[in-house]
């Protein structure tokens, strides 16, 4: 029997011939593997697998502060088969498509206030729910006073391109009585003079919301959702201290999701930024310690509130790297003895229906 021996040299003269081949046919082997990752993209079925109860979906953990790994604020909570968008930062629409979540499907959004990083993506996350399963009723938007404001400076930006893509793709894809978006505003008290209030029950779900402290800007609000015996709390921006309806809100939830600023971080960026001359930036991040909440502080509202696991999102500076995590927790651990997690895009948090288990996973 022969043995074919391979030397030195056949054996580079057979890598530059694979290699040669590879480049002449690049185009051809992209396509193949294109279409392979397309193929297992358009079978993901995110809410297949997910139990039933409640469950939350990070599109958006960050703040207007840059922050290459966190689009603004949002979050999709999915209550059974039902979608609901809390607040929609810019390029937040993005996660929620890459998550493998069925845009066409968001029953609506309900906005916590009306600062520029909670409502920048509303155009796009309208034309994505819109075209998505060509929906023939526009978005319903949820929020305090205000919401008409809002909606309507967005659904007449977008008026121009809901004309362009009927004309473009036909009524049947997107028909003209889907575009855009409805204004839905709710009555809330104050946060010194604070009631909750129910925005939607049927179906075994109760959307709440009350007042809270995040003066100048008011209205502010929280909400909370019940749903098969499990519940979840969202804080939007707020000072935990001084908001007693969030205080209120949070009380026996599953989850609480707090915003957290961590105002040890911060000052270094103030102190860099009156070091470089650039003075207006330090101002500014000496301006937002009075309307946030710290990691610490929202652990100790995890606790009071005695709620299984606490989340904190709309990071605030940001935080790159996840060797960062500790230094922005500081001593919330002391506060709270259960999970305390740092908020990241595309994070997803279960609350299944039937036990008190809180399951993590990232999407």
């Amino acid at each position: 029997m022969k043995v074919l021996r391979l030397t030195g040299l056949t054996v580079l003269a057979l890598a530059i011939a694979g290699g040669a081949a590879a480049w002449l046919f690049r185009a051809d082997l992209g396509l193949k593997v294109y279409g392979g990752m397309a193929t297992r993209q358009m079978h993901i079925d995110r809410m297949a697998s997910l139990p039933d109860g409640l469950s939350i979906a990070f599109c958006g953990t960050g703040s207007p502060l840059p922050d290459p790994t966190r689009a603004p604020s949002c979050a999709v909570v999915i209550a059974g088969e039902r979608l609901f968008v809390i607040d929609s930062g810019a390029g937040s629409t993005t996660n929620i498509l890459r998550m493998g979540l069925p845009a066409g499907e968001i029953e609506r959004v309900l906005l916590t206030h009306y600062h520029s990083d909670h409502i920048g993506g509303l155009g796009d996350l309208a034309m994505q729910r819109w075209i998505g399963t060509g929906n023939t009723r526009p978005l319903p938007v949820s929020g305090p006073p205000g919401v008409e404001q809002v909606v309507a400076g967005f659904v007449g930006a977008y008026t121009l391109d809901s004309g362009y893509r009927t004309g473009h793709h036909g009524e049947a894809i997107a028909p003209p009585s889907g575009f855009g978006m409805v204004a839905e505003p709710f009555e809330i008290g104050t946060a010194s003079d604070p009631a909750s209030v129910i925005i939607l029950e049927n179906g075994g779900l109760t959307i709440w919301a009350t007042a809270v402290d995040h003066d100048p800007v008011s209205p502010s609000v929280a909400y909370r959702f019940d749903y098969q015996g499990r519940s979840l709390v969202i804080s939007g921006d707020l000072v935990t201290e001084d908001s007693p309806g969030f205080q209120a809100l949070a009380a026996g939830a599953d989850l609480l999701v707090v915003e957290g600023l961590q105002p040890r971080l911060l000052d270094v960026i103030t102190r860099n930024a009156s070091a470089m001359g650039n003075d207006r930036l330090a101002q500014i991040t000496v301006d937002i310690l009075d309307y946030h909440t710290t990691p610490e502080q929202a652990a100790a509202a995890a606790s009071a509130a005695d709620a299984r696991a606490l989340v904190i999102t709309h990071v605030v500076p940001a935080l790159p790297r996840r060797s960062l995590y500790p230094a922005f927790l500081g001593q919330a651990g002391d506060y709270f003895p259960g999970p305390i997690r740092v908020a990241e895009d595309r994070m997803v948090v279960m609350l299944p229906a039937g036990d008190d288990s809180v399951a993590f996973e990232s999407w």
